[in-house]
């Protein structure tokens, strides 16, 4: 029998750190490299480091880089900076996404307006009328 298989150790295993924080309280396993995290995960390690856990304990906990963590910390800020905006859009930004909207409704009128001139150059009717009873 090998020695691998009674229970110990390979040489040069490598002892995984246990997780922290909500995924270790779900039972959650980490996902280590080439993971994927859900958005849930990535905001309870975003909010542990917004509470003052160090990065590289959190990094090493779930296996991603602090890097990695950085721009989640990061993005998470700068979305709950955009939330907390009072200003109502400029009346420019507004005239345009209208002017917008109305070139949309012009441009498909444009093209319905080209069709059917392309099938009456064809010779071919538009659409046959159905005779009343």
């Amino acid at each position: 029998m090998d020695d691998f298989e009674a229970g110990k150790e390979r040489p040069g295993a490598v002892e995984r750190p246990s997780e922290s924080g909500a995924a270790a309280e779900s039972g959650a396993a980490a996902p280590g490299r080439g993971g994927r995290m859900s958005r849930r995960r990535k905001m309870a390690a975003v909010l542990r480091l917004l509470r003052g856990e160090d990065l590289e304990t959190v990094s090493r906990s779930l296996g991603v880089t602090a890097a990695t963590l950085t721009t989640w910390r990061d993005a998470f800020l700068s979305a709950g900076e955009a939330a907390l905006t009072t200003r109502p859009e400029s009346g420019d930004a507004l005239e345009n996404e209208r002017l917008k909207a109305k070139l949309g409704e012009v441009m498909i009128e444009r093209d319905l307006l080209h069709e059917k001139i392309a099938v009456l150059e064809s010779g071919r009717p538009l659409a046959r009328r159905r005779r009343r009873p």
